[in-house]
């Protein structure tokens, strides 16, 4: 998909596909890039591991299922899901700061809530489109 969008642009996309490729995005560069010389990233536990890639998952199949119920007359798209939920897409990126130093419960609580707030930010959306 990336040569794709190097060849013809990114506007060509389809909107699922922009997703795919915003998602892909974001688990290549915030979850699966490490940086072995600072405390919260030098290791990362399994449960935060599991945490994280359950926030992306559900973002991307919420994401996904809030374009493909659209209608024509209220149609969502990425740039709708990203200027609704900019916010949101910070802390999905900043989930890896989450230092498992600070014990699981401390931060699994701090994941389930970026999890909570995922559902809510795409009910709101639903609501508003």
């Amino acid at each position: 998909m990336t040569e794709i969008v190097q060849l013809v642009g990114k506007d060509s996309l389809a909107e699922s596909d922009k997703v795919t490729l915003e998602v892909a995005k974001l688990i290549k560069d915030d979850f699966l890039q490490q940086n072995g010389f600072t405390a919260y990233d030098r290791f990362c536990p399994f449960w935060k591991t599991v945490w994280m890639m359950r926030n992306i998952v559900s973002f991307y199949t919420k994401a996904q299922k809030s374009i493909e119920s659209s209608s024509e007359e209220r149609k969502v798209t990425w740039v709708t899901i990203k200027n609704s939920m900019g916010d949101l897409l910070y802390q999905l990126t900043s989930m890896k700061f989450q230092d498992p130093a600070t014990g699981e419960e401390k931060v699994s609580a701090n994941l389930k809530a970026v999890g909570d707030e995922i559902t809510q930010a795409f009910r709101n959306l639903e609501d508003q489109v």
